[in-house]
């Protein structure tokens, strides 16, 4: 029985070393700025006459910036307010700044505007005459004309009102078209669909002009009214800017104008040098460690120092799973938790040693000790754990990350102080490995 037993502890071991390792070579840790580079953004608010600097403007644009962050997978960004009208973005494995710029900090306000070709003399057309002859909002402009995703010309266009807005959309959708040219598919929600079912029935015969940031992107003839307030946004576009713009549509419009003030590419603040140094610094510690552990608690001290090689893959594995992003502040949380984790041991086998010299046997001074030394733990790590709750929902960045992979390794180290050391000190009682106290447990 006990034979039987001890073959289920081992597999149920071998299994969790396996599963980690597997899940840390598929899904390889993502490394933050300050390890691996990146790029550094300094936008500031520009006020206009409608839309004045102010703390709500600001903390809506940023949050904006975050959801476009998001959307587009980069992880663990820091996106923090700077005084009352600048706002940092860190981008951690982000080279092209140009790309990010303009993702980040175009306004991507969506208009579609109701709209007429210039007449074939529009060259006579002056400002004053355009508004005197289609409304006083008009104003003449230039479209691109595309046919199966080349441009053939520019064309002129009178734009007339405003008809509806990018804040009435439910979703927008990267797709092609019927030569596989990519372009947007965007949806309204009923209150967009009702206006844009309004707006295409008056627009028959006549161009719709689809507006981002007060460019022309588009200006397709209406050849019917629209309904299922379903629509197509197609141009001179690459895949990528077909991507940006549905992130951007998707996360909506900033609040209030930005501009990037200082730009720039971020190398690593440690360089692959110190990375490699630091890695044997952390291999020496835990060496150290280690022996420390084998000469002072025998055989339970080797137990743990295998406790806490498994503890290393698990919280690996688990950051992993979790998608969590490493930095400095988040190696430092790491190093802490590992600490932790030689400290639960430590208490666990000091009481052990305390009920083996009360004459008790190996197997109920295991017991003992490891139900004694229980309740210490886990209040111990509860606290800290709470204390890294609290990092996380207050801090931001790099802050966050600390608190991630600190509360990571708490669990993971109470885990394989009270789980996997007690299971390997089983599989030795069981096994007939640990019979003499004196000599396997109690150091003199």
């Amino acid at each position: 029985m006990k034979k039987n037993i001890n073959q289920f502890r081992i597999l149920v071991l071998l299994s969790i070393i396996a599963f980690s390792v597997y899940v840390v070579m598929k899904l390889p840790l993502n490394l933050g700025l300050d390890l691996q580079g990146g790029t550094r953004l300094v936008l500031q608010g520009q006020p206009t006459a409608t839309v004045p600097l102010s703390d709500d403007a600001m903390a809506g644009a940023a949050a904006v910036i975050r959801n476009r962050i998001d959307a587009l997978g980069v992880a663990e960004p820091l996106v923090q307010r700077k005084g009352k009208d600048q706002i940092v973005v860190e981008l951690p494995g982000v080279k092209d700044p140009e790309r990010a710029i303009k993702l980040i900090g175009d306004t991507a306000n969506l208009e579609f505007v109701e709209a007429e070709w210039a007449p074939a003399d529009e060259s006579r057309l002056t400002p004053q005459k355009v508004q005197e002859f289609y409304g006083s909002e008009a104003h003449l402009d230039k479209v691109k004309i595309v046919r199966n995703g080349q441009v053939l010309s520019e064309k002129p266009i009178i734009l007339k009102k405003v008809a509806l807005t990018g804040g009435l959309l439910k979703g927008a959708y990267p797709g092609v078209d019927e030569y596989g040219n990519p372009v947007v598919d965007i949806e309204f929600n009923a209150e967009g669909a009702k206006l844009f079912a309004d707006v295409t029935g008056r627009s028959v015969g006549k161009p719709l002009a689809i507006m981002l940031d007060k460019k022309v992107i588009s200006a397709p003839n209406v050849r019917e009214p629209i309904p299922s307030g379903r629509a197509q946004i197609s141009g001179d576009f690459s895949i990528e800017e077909v991507q940006d713009m549905v992130i951007k549509l998707k996360a909506g419009a900033l609040p209030i104008p930005v501009k990037a003030v200082e730009t720039r590419i971020v190398g690593p603040t440690l360089g692959r040098d110190s990375v490699d140094k630091s890695k044997v610094a952390g291999l020496i510690g835990f060496f150290i460690v280690a022996v420390f552990m084998v000469v002072y608690y025998r055989l339970p001290g080797f137990l743990a120092d295998i406790a806490l090689g498994i503890y290393v893959f698990i919280v690996m594995a688990a950051l992993s799973l979790l998608h969590a992003t490493l930095t400095l502040p988040g190696i430092a949380g790491l190093l802490l938790s590992i600490g932790m984790a030689v400290d639960a041991n430590i208490i666990i086998f000091e009481r052990l040693k305390e009920e083996l010299r009360l004459k008790k046997t190996v197997k109920l001074s295991i017991d003992t000790s490891f139900k004694r030394a229980r309740s210490a733990i886990l209040d111990s790590n509860i606290t800290t754990v709470v204390a890294a709750a609290t990092l996380f929902f207050i801090g931001t960045g790099t802050i966050k990350g600390f608190a991630v992979t600190l509360s990571v390794g708490i669990v993971a180290s109470m885990f394989t102080a009270v789980v996997i050391t007690r299971m390997l000190l089983d599989i030795m009682v069981d096994g007939k490995v640990l019979i003499n106290a004196e000599s396997k447990l109690v150091y003199k």
